[in-house]
């Protein structure tokens, strides 16, 4: 795809490891240079785990080196610099914007080119400062998108922004069927369920999860959950587990860079977070014709699962509903083979080539 608009692009990252913000970063980059911008990518931190494209600039290494505060200021005069020698068309934002004084150096002090700030939660306390007025004040003008309706609606009126537009997160569902395919030895049981993603209770709700399985018909019925991932609560879950008796049911797997085709043989997967932006791992399922159990969380399951085409969603913190739709998709044939059938047609507005259109438009749009 060429692009007779060629920008100069900066997308600033917190960094390419391990998140669904991170991974969305990553897939910006390839959509942006697929359509013959030229991409540089600022990562606040360390660590690559999702391919990505572009020129990578690593301030994370000065972290490493030093992270006083003289080190801290001595980042963002780098970071600075940077910017200034290449002379960005354009910024695009993805990090969370949570402390107060780092970002009125940065939007007000470092940013003097056109900036589209990226927002990839629901929950405020995760992308903003805690600072309502300071936050209007450094955004309320300023070029924003969600990856979501519910949140775009939900900032536009919490900080009276003018410029905000949602531009849903894209995927390469070519890319996923080829590596759903691969051969990698899963030493998985026959029958499972999956939830893939961080062990973080406080955003995933993985009680939740274990507390709905354990009373639901599926470890009676043989049916395994594999949970897949790693993060800060993975001791607790591994406690959890055996606290519930589950040690012959429940796998964990740890973190995987190709997930797909654990994704791929699983009989459904399973989403209990208590907030998201845009969980990327229910479009994937989909595109795989594997449904999802979602909970009704705010935001973005509502946006992509209807009950009975394509999956289940079920009202948010209430095991026994969970629990009652994960033994529904195992006992209704006839709602799991439609919810099959539907899966991968479902998701086709969220393919790379509509968003890459969605993209171009706004950073023709920002940038003249």
């Amino acid at each position: 795809m060429v692009n007779t608009k060629k920008k100069k692009i900066c997308i600033v990252a917190t960094s390419l490891s391990v998140g669904g913000a991170e991974r969305s970063s990553a897939n910006l980059s390839k959509m942006l240079c697929d359509l013959g911008h030229e991409i540089h990518l600022v990562t606040v931190l360390s660590g690559i785990d999702y391919d990505y494209r572009g020129k990578l600039f690593d301030l994370g290494a000065i972290k490493q080196a030093n992270d006083t505060k003289m080190g801290r200021v001595k980042r963002l005069l780098t970071f600075k610099k940077y910017l200034r020698k290449h002379d960005f068309d354009i910024i695009i934002d993805n990090r969370s914007r949570v402390q107060a004084y780092r970002e009125f150096i940065v939007s007000k002090l470092i940013y003097r080119w056109p900036t589209i700030y990226v927002i990839h939660n629901f929950n405020q306390d995760k992308v903003f400062t805690k600072y309502k007025r300071l936050n209007q004040w450094l955004y309320k003008n300023e070029q924003m998108v969600t990856v979501s309706r519910a949140s775009e609606e939900k900032f536009r009126i919490l900080y009276g922004l003018n410029c905000i537009t949602t531009i849903y997160n894209g995927f390469d569902y070519d890319r996923i069927q080829t590596l759903a395919k691969e051969d990698i030895d899963l030493k998985l049981p026959n029958d499972y369920i999956l939830f893939y993603g961080r062990i973080d209770d406080h955003h995933k709700n993985l009680k939740l999860l274990l507390k709905a399985y354990k009373s639901s018909d599926l470890p009676s019925s043989d049916i395994a959950l594999v949970i897949l991932g790693d993060g800060p609560d993975l001791n607790m879950l591994k406690t959890l587990v055996t606290q519930l008796d589950l040690n012959d049911s429940v796998m964990l797997k740890g973190f995987t860079k190709n997930p797909y085709p654990y994704v791929k043989n699983a009989k459904f997967t399973v989403l209990t977070s208590r907030f998201e932006g845009f969980p990327m791992v229910i479009p994937e399922s989909l595109s795989l014709s594997v449904p999802v159990v979602s909970v009704d969380c705010q935001s973005g399951p509502n946006e992509v699962i209807v009950t009975g085409e394509n999956g289940i969603l079920v009202q948010n913190h209430d095991a026994q509903k969970l629990a009652e739709a994960f033994g529904k998709m195992i006992s209704n044939d006839q709602l799991y083979n439609t919810c099959v059938a539907n899966a991968e047609s479902s998701v086709k507005a969220f393919s790379l080539k509509e968003v890459m259109q969605s993209w171009e438009q706004l950073i023709q749009t920002v940038s003249k």
